[in-house]
Parts: C-alpha cells; sequence; structure tokens
C-alpha cells in the first residue's frame, strides 16, 4: 500500500514522502521523461540514478504500439523490462486523444486511434488503458481521459469532462479488479485521476470536487502547457488545487519550465513532468542558475568552463562548453548525450533545492531569488 505522509508546508506549497510498493519518492519531485521505456538522448536507467531521478515516466500508448504491453507482461513488467528498480508512472494513452487528434474519433466507449507508425486501427478505452498499464506493472496509473484544447469552446468542454468523469469510474473499477488476479505483477498498483476542464474556473473546480470524491490514490491537472498562457495556467492551478484533497500526491501534468515549476510549487503542486530538459538537450540547450544557454552559438569555441560553474553533474565534471560544442557541430551523438544527462541532473537537482528550502522554512525567498536569477525562464 502506499502512504503520503505531508512533512512540511509553507503557504499552500507542501514537502511531502510518498511511499510506494517500488521505494519512496521525497516531493516535490521531478518525473524524468521515459517516453519509449528510454529517456531520449542515449541515457541509461544507470544515468538516471546519478542525476538524481527518483521516478520516471513511461507512455501507455507508445509502450502498447511497441513493443507491446503483452510482451512487456511476458518479460516480467516494465520495470525488469528497462532494469529500473525505483517507481514508474504510467500516463493513461488520453493525451494521445489530443494529440493524435486527426488520428481519432472518440465515443463514449472510447476512442478509436490510427497508429501514428502504420495506419492500423487501434481502440482503447478505460477498461483498456487500465489493462495495458497493468501488464505494464507501473507502479501508478493514470486514467484514462480527454484533455481538450486549453482554449476550446465551453460547449465542447463540459460535456468531453463530464464523459471523462464516467471514465475514470470505470477505471477505478477496471484496476480494483486487476489487482486481485492472480495473473497481475504488481497487485498494489495505484491510480491518479485527472481533473480537466480547460480554462474555466467553474468546471475545474467542480470536476475537482466530484472526483475527490473518488478517493483515489493521487489527482493531476491536466490540459495545461496546451496553448494557454501562463497566467491562465497560474490562475488555473489556483482555483484546483483548492479543491484536491490537501492529503494525496497533486501532479500537474506536461510541465514544464522551471519558472513553472516553482510558480505550481508555491500552489500546492508536488508531482511534474515535461521533456523540456531531454528535448532541450538533444538541440544543445542546456539550463543553468542563471538562465539557458544554447552551446551552438559561437561564443563558446574556446570556452573552456563546464556548462555551469558548481555543477555534479557528469558532463560538468569532465568537460568543457567548447568540447560539448564542437561534439554537436560534429553531429556526434555524445554531444546530445551530455546535454540531456546536465539537463536532468539540473532539474533533479532544482527539486532538491527546493525541498530543502521548504525543509528550512525559506521556500518563498528561495523562489524569488532564483526567478530574478534566471530572468524568469
Amino acid at each position: 500500500m502506499s502512504e503520503y505522509t505531508i512533512l512540511k508546508t509553507e503557504g499552500r506549497a507542501k514537502r511531502a514522502r510518498f511511499d510506494t510498493v517500488h521505494g519512496t519518492v521525497q516531493t516535490p519531485v521531478f518525473m524524468n521523461v521515459g517516453t519509449v521505456a528510454a529517456i531520449k538522448g542515449a541515457v541509461g536507467t544507470e544515468d538516471l540514478k546519478e542525476v538524481g531521478c527518483q521516478i520516471q515516466l513511461s507512455n501507455t500508448y507508445h509502450l502498447h504500439v511497441r513493443p507491446t504491453d503483452t510482451l512487456i507482461h511476458e518479460l516480467g513488467g516494465l520495470h525488469k523490462f528497462m532494469v529500473w528498480d525505483r517507481p514508474i508512472l504510467t500516463d493513461s494513452g488520453g493525451f494521445q486523444v489530443f494529440s493524435l487528434a486527426k488520428l481519432r474519433k472518440i465515443k463514449e466507449e472510447g476512442v478509436t486511434f490510427r497508429c501514428h507508425i502504420d495506419g492500423h486501427k487501434i481502440f482503447m478505452g478505460p477498461e483498456e488503458s487500465m489493462q495495458i498499464q497493468s501488464h505494464l506493472a507501473s507502479t501508478i496509473a493514470m486514467a484514462f481521459d480527454e484533455c481538450p484544447p486549453a482554449m476550446e469552446e465551453r460547449s465542447y468542454v463540459q460535456p468531453s469532462v463530464d464523459r471523462t468523469t464516467r471514465w475514470l469510474v470505470r477505471c477505478k473499477a477496471e484496476m480494483d479488479r486487476l489487482n486481485t488476479l492472480p495473473e497481475t505483477i504488481n497487485k498494489e498498483q495505484l491510480l491518479f485521476g485527472i481533473n480537466q476542464g480547460a480554462i474555466f474556473p467553474d468546471i475545474r473546480k467542480e470536476h475537482a470536487k466530484t472526483i475527490a470524491d473518488l478517493n483515489l490514490d493521487g489527482y493531476a491537472i491536466g490540459g495545461l502547457a496546451v496553448g494557454e498562457s501562463h497566467e491562465q495556467m497560474y490562475d488555473t492551478i489556483d482555483v484546483v488545487t483548492e479543491y484536491l484533497p490537501k492529503d494525496k500526491p497533486t501532479y500537474l501534468m506536461g510541465v514544464g519550465t522551471p519558472a513553472n515549476i516553482l510558480e505550481a510549487v508555491e500552489r500546492g503542486v508536488d508531482f511534474f513532468d515535461c521533456v523540456y530538459p531531454s528535448r532541450n538537450g538533444r538541440h544543445g540547450h542546456v539550463y543553468t542558475h542563471d538562465g539557458k544557454l544554447n552551446l551552438f552559438n559561437q561564443q563558446y569555441e574556446k570556452d573552456m568552463r563546464p556548462i555551469e560553474e558548481g555543477c555534479g553533474c557528469p558532463a560538468c565534471r569532465r568537460y568543457s562548453r567548447a568540447y560539448i560544442r564542437h561534439l554537436l557541430k560534429a553531429k556526434e551523438m555524445l554531444g546530445m548525450r551530455l546535454c540531456v544527462l546536465h539537463n536532468l541532473y539540473f532539474y533533479n537537482h532544482l527539486m532538491e533545492e527546493i525541498r530543502n528550502a521548504l525543509d528550512e522554512g525559506c521556500f518563498t525567498g528561495f523562489k524569488s531569488d532564483l526567478l530574478a536569477r534566471m530572468n524568469g525562464l
């Protein structure tokens, strides 16, 4: 069984510990995104431990397509498959309902997709999503939902959210059933529900109250960082966190920049994931406490300093900006890998700094100082 223990608060910000069957997660936490059971950028699970990753995220839809969840189940589950002994969260496939909009058809039963690889038809509803995630045997499974575009009309958003609620009830019933089966690898798999409602405060509020009554293992805020402004995002988080249970983990899906994370922690969020660190790293964009650098810029051609002075990541301990720039320009994979490792280290250690600041009761000052130093990055 899981246990979520709040250790400290500062305003609405929470410092907590989340104990799971696969280990303990200290929050606030950033989940490293391993979409297809690997972090893009030639990063192995031993690297993840070195850069301080506590929990990683994989994608239900993509693993269902390739290599298939049935194969992963046959091979002993996702932890064994990718050689990772810490917690894993799997998303539900619901975001692909949004991102593959041109390839899908939504009905009450679920969603019919056209596979993005070869075009074959895939049907996924709440039960199918839970079955796939049970096969994967992740620590935390996400409920199947629809993520409407942030700027969508109310006439579309309200029925979509109502259907997401009905889907959540079906997800809970199916997960309860799956966790009793003898062939289930992880019989203590947890279920997080997802709040939706675009940027309509009243829809968000009512949905948060409704799903809170289901007494799930955790709650996510979905449908943000998909077209709205940062101010609209923060206003929405303010509304939702007020009505979600304080004694359960709160997860802001797909967000975001260091500034987004700092603002959301202040509003009571304690789980995050985002592709930014790995995606930016693969393009030579690296994070520092003084802002972001583009290592392709000529100014770094003869710069023998590390990416960031004092950084303990594998790249900064050994290599210079000049060398990494050379690797990137020469299209050597090592350049991309070093930038990704640095960015993942930066994000994981930013979360450690946030936890330390909350432990010491100085998060508000830490946040304002860092935002000023990073120019709001």
